[in-house]
């Protein structure tokens, strides 16, 4: 499965989804916290999703079940820079756990993974809109309806490319 991302819009399939992208939009040079959406191919890794709002999530990509604990380290200096930690945790961090809905389903994508290099961003992820398809500090995100439609059709050679 290959995704396509243009123009506010991921397509496969018969499928168009709408999306929201970055405030400050798409770019080929990306940096920590520059609220910019990273051009390019990456692989869908894996689902990170919230069992106590997620009953059923049929997928073949691996799931994680997100614990209170869990953040994404976007800290520069600490050598879990843009990977899954646990709190308490003595970097900067963001929370997964939110009273806001858009991280109940997350797809991680390959940016900046393998091989992570500090300051090029992080937590660069596939999750859910608000209502009102919100720009993101860099992520995409959709609906609700649309991700559980999605993830039905992922497996673990899916990639998005983003243009």
């Amino acid at each position: 499965m290959h995704l396509i991302l243009k123009n506010k819009k991921i397509i496969f399939d018969k499928y168009k989804l709408k999306c929201a992208i970055g405030k400050r939009g798409i770019s080929k040079n990306k940096s920590e916290g520059d609220k910019k959406t990273p051009k390019g191919t990456f692989k869908l890794l894996y689902i990170l999703y919230r069992p106590d709002r997620i009953r059923k999530l049929q997928t073949k990509l691996k799931k994680v079940k997100i614990k209170k604990n869990y953040g994404w380290c976007d800290d520069v200096k600490s050598k879990k820079y843009n990977k899954l930690i646990k709190f308490p945790f003595n970097y900067s961090a963001e929370r997964l756990f939110l009273k806001s809905k858009i991280y109940d389903i997350i797809i991680v994508l390959n940016y900046n993974i393998r091989p992570i290099k500090t300051g090029l961003g992080s937590a660069i992820f596939l999750h859910l809109s608000n209502k009102y398809f919100s720009p993101t500090n860099g992520c995409v995100a959709i609906s609700k309806k649309d991700m559980l439609r999605l993830v039905k059709h992922l497996k673990s050679s899916s990639k998005i490319s983003i243009f």
